[in-house]
């Protein structure tokens, strides 16, 4: 039914539009690396060990444990309580036995029974308030000892790095209690989904505090965001707002961490051993020897997290590293005279100090550039002063160094080190390994090429192209008029070498240096590799920067890199960053079509077909041309005041600019999505209905159409009753859910009534032609006691199928507040607070009245016309008010449906 009644070239179109859709999920679900995380296993058998809460503790919190983690003998050992423990942490335990338990940690698990904070935020406080119980509670079992914590260290994972950011709002929470916080693909910014005002409100309360008490809040925070790979929590939403007076913040990728280099989806950002290794090195570098505590200095603090998560130099962290170092001792003293330079190390007898004199280099050259592949964590490059050809003392310049993959690399700005006479390359004697090391001094215009890209319609037919003709070893690619959240490009290298007998590895590395989200491709050349750019974080407006392909090549090989517009991959970031806000516009799309039908009901006396009015009705200039004119006014002062005085909320559209979230056209992208969703889910509604019907034929006696329609049937009251009690003592979500499948059935009921019509009609053509005059007499000569006929019956389907459709979102916005209760049953009855409970008690009678209601009940009624120009603008609230504000969309579509419930009696 609904097929017939839309033309191929529509039809084409909700195609298209799937197609897209689909490329865009794709790109979201699929278009990442493979998961190059290694496993972190645990080296004795794990056990936690329930920590006994004080009993009015366990009473308020029954859902909530604590948990001490062990393995093996030491899970053993700590049976009895209180501490006096060694580190139970698997890879911390292995850390701790490397040093000879000099220092160690304890590790506690607070159990939230997986609660669905995500999409429920009812709990969060409460959540909250337990972690602040915990913390007392393990502070207490060290009591009396010499060396007794005065604070804990918390490392929260997604929604539970949130909690532990909250624990500054409580009123007696001391801020003191925390010393660290780590947090792992926690969304600082907003909620992914925000399904109740709970969840939203808890965010403002937490982010204000923050901003507000910027100068007080002291405390260190590291946020590590999956990349990419983590679809259930985009990493932009992870990076914490960066404020002047707070500095003691970090934020970054996990592919960006030195050492580690990989993106992790939403889970595996725990077990990652190659971030788990980091952060456990990072903790012990933070010890204090005094105190044998995590230091209470800031400075520190921040300087670890940086040498471990942002740049690591290829040395072990020290707080005061000695600059100048000694270049004594029996070593083999070598001057280099030229400009590019190569030593392959193996089994080297002697130590071997190369000296590169700087003076003349300084006339030609402004950069110097020295690269080894020999990782270990010794100094390797020195800088001397007024110096001949060899150095006592040397400036030691492997801090400066950053470590890769593969090499670790130095490039030094030969004017900002005015007094160096000579730079020093010093190579060790070593026996059984090889290694290479390399230096160049270039001028910094041969060696920084800009690549403007593409345009983002140019749809990938068109590209760019740089050529790397000279044989250096390091290249800085300038990605022109690049900054923006809605660009995405494949960047593609293709490298052809000459000579090359044994295997070469080049690395590349999409530097953004507005934000810490770099991302590394290590390829063995010769080869063509594709590499994917788009950002998690938008250019800020006052930040001048240019993002840069960072190229570490081989001197034998020549490069080709092209740059072109992904297609797939922009529609993979409108389905990333405004993915949450599709319901919002699929619902506007049904109520639009909603309107058109209860109008044409009024103007003609017949209810016109969902996919029909859905086509006519459903367009984007109805609804975005308001928006967009809203947002405009709201920027002039006297407009923002008459709106802040009619107390309306903020237009999320405002919202989304502030956070760098407004592409080009993507409320209409959207909009084309969301249209496209609602037909293909009005055709699944009427579909089911028919196959729902069909077995109740088969399974039921046939059914006939009413003869007289009640609109308040003797059963309804009862049942509205028992559905708004099973809301107030229960849970709203679950008495919506009953209430929807009591519709339904009233529907399916109705289509099986009018199969079995029709299926008479074919049978016995008169007497049906008989039963229909009887009906329609019968309908004009007694307006109170309605017969139904099949046309009304039809009209009445195509009227229910788009209230189905309509319901459905309602229900399915619903349900996370249901899956929470249900999952929390043996503990709690009543679920607290309920965000659904209002919405149900409006809901209920409503749609109890729909069920019973046909368009022959309704068509006189002189609040039609004015309930049929209600949807519009109701369709303008909801992506006003509802796009990221999901909660806030059931309140726009119950107003229609309580004034078609009230046609019946009007």
């Amino acid at each position: 039914m609904l097929l017939h009644s839309v033309n191929l070239w529509n039809l084409a179109f909700y195609a298209l539009m799937v197609f897209m859709a689909t490329l865009g999920l794709w790109d979201v679900f699929f278009g990442f690396e493979e998961n190059k995380c290694s496993m972190s296993y645990m080296f004795e058998y794990p056990e936690y060990q329930k920590i006994e809460l004080p009993k009015k503790l366990a009473k308020r919190y029954p859902a909530y444990e604590l948990y001490l983690y062990g393995e093996g003998s030491y899970a053993e050992e700590h049976k009895v309580l209180p501490l006096t423990v060694r580190s139970i942490g698997s890879i911390a335990l292995r850390k701790a036995e490397d040093i000879d338990f000099k220092y160690h940690f304890d590790f506690f698990s607070v159990n939230f029974n997986e609660e669905l904070v995500a999409l429920y935020g009812g709990s969060l406080q409460k959540q909250t308030k337990f972690v602040h119980e915990c913390i007392k509670t393990i502070l207490k079992l060290y009591k009396g000892q010499e060396f007794a914590p005065k604070s804990v260290a918390i490392v929260g994972h997604s929604m539970g790095g949130l909690v532990a950011r909250a624990l500054l709002t409580l009123k007696n929470f001391k801020q003191d209690l925390i010393n660290l916080l780590v947090t792992q693909a926690t969304p600082h910014v907003a909620p992914v989904m925000p399904l109740d005002r709970f969840i939203t409100d808890f965010y403002m309360t937490v982010n204000n505090y923050w901003i507000l008490n910027a100068r007080q809040i002291n405390l260190t925070t590291l946020s590590v965001a999956g990349g990419f790979r983590d679809y259930q929590v985009r990493s932009g939403l992870t990076f914490l707002p960066k404020l002047s007076h707070h500095t003691s913040a970090l934020s970054v990728v996990s592919s960006a961490v030195p050492k580690t280099w990989v993106s992790t989806d939403h889970l595996s950002i725990v077990w990652c051993k190659q971030l788990q290794l980091t952060t456990v090195r990072a903790f012990f570098d933070l010890i204090d020897a005094d105190t044998k505590q995590i230091t209470q200095n800031p400075k520190k603090k921040l300087s670890v997290l940086n040498h471990h998560f942002i740049r690591h130099p290829a040395k072990h962290f020290e707080e005061n590293p000695s600059i100048i170092s000694d270049l004594t001792g029996t070593s083999m003293w070598v001057p280099v005279k030229v400009s590019k330079w190569t030593y392959v190390a193996y089994n080297e007898s002697d130590k071997i100090y190369f000296t590169f004199p700087l003076a003349n280099h300084r006339k030609i050259y402004t950069h110097v550039y020295c690269q080894s592949t020999m990782l270990d964590t010794n100094s390797w490059i020195f800088g001397c002063i007024n110096s001949t050809s060899m150095c006592r003392q040397g400036v030691d310049l492997s801090w400066k160094a950053e470590l890769l993959p593969t090499i670790k690399s130095l490039t030094l700005r030969l004017q900002d080190y005015p007094s160096l006479s000579h730079l020093v390359v010093y190579v060790p004697s070593i026996h059984g390994s090889k290694f290479v090391v390399d230096c160049e001094f270039f001028k910094k215009e041969t060696r920084s090429i800009q690549l403007p890209v593409t345009h983002l319609f140019s749809f990938g037919l068109s590209s760019r192209k740089v050529i790397l003709n000279t044989s250096g070893l390091f290249y800085n690619i300038e990605l022109l008029n690049f900054g923006q959240i809605y660009q995405a490009f494949k960047i593609n290298v293709v490298s052809k070498c000459s000579g090359v007998k044994e295997e070469i590895t080049s690395i590349y590395k999409l530097h953004i240096p507005w934000s810490y989200e770099d991302s590394l491709t290590i390829a063995q050349v010769p080869s063509s590799t594709e590499i994917s750019v788009k950002l998690h974080i938008a250019q800020p407006d006052n930040d001048s920067h240019v993002a840069l392909l960072k190229m570490y090549t081989s001197s034998d090989c020549q490069y080709e890199v092209t740059v072109k517009t992904s297609f797939s991959q922009i529609l993979g970031q409108v389905v990333r960053f405004h993915g949450g806000a599709l319901p919002a516009y699929v619902i506007s799309s049904i109520l639009l079509a909603y309107g058109g039908q209860l109008y044409s009901l009024f103007s003609t006396g017949h209810c016109l077909e969902y996919a029909t009015m859905l086509d006519k009705e459903a367009k984007p200039y109805k609804v975005d041309p308001f928006v967009i004119m809203v947002k405009f006014l709201l920027g002039y002062k006297w407009f923002k005041e008459l709106w802040d005085m009619l107390l309306l909320p903020e237009l999320d559209a405002i919202i989304l600019t502030s956070q760098s979230m407004c592409f080009p056209l993507v409320s209409l992208i959207l909009f084309l999505f969301g249209t496209c969703t609602a037909y293909w889910g009005g055709l699944l509604s009427s579909t089911s209905v028919k196959l729902l019907s069909s077995l109740w034929l088969a399974l039921k006696r046939p059914s006939e159409l009413p003869k007289d329609i009640k609109i308040i049937s003797p059963d309804l009251p009862i049942l509205t009753i028992i559905f708004i009690l099973i809301s107030w003592t229960t849970c709203g979500a679950f008495a919506i859910l009953l209430t929807y499948l009591y519709y339904v059935f009233k529907i399916v009921h109705l289509q099986a009534s009018l199969t079995t019509f029709k299926n008479s009609q074919t049978v016995n053509p008169k007497h049906s032609r008989r039963s229909e005059k009887k009906s329609n007499h019968h309908k004009d000569s007694a307006v109170h006691h309605l017969r139904l006929s099949s046309s009304d019956a039809e009209d009445s389907l195509r009227m229910h199928s788009t209230l189905i459709n309509l319901l459905t979102w309602i229900v399915l916005l619903s349900m996370p507040s249901l899956i929470y209760w249900l999952k929390n049953l043996r503990y709690y009855f009543k679920l607290n607070p309920d965000p659904c409970k209002p919405l149900a008690f409006i809901l209920i009678p409503t749609m109890a009245i729909l069920g019973n209601t046909y368009t022959t009940s309704i068509k006189s009624s002189k609040l039609l016309k004015t309930t049929s120009q209600f949807p519009l603008p109701l369709a303008v609230g909801v992506i006003a008010f509802g796009s990221s504000h999901l909660y806030r969309v059931p309140c726009f579509v119950f107003i229609p449906l309580l004034l078609h419930a009230l046609c019946n009696f009007m």
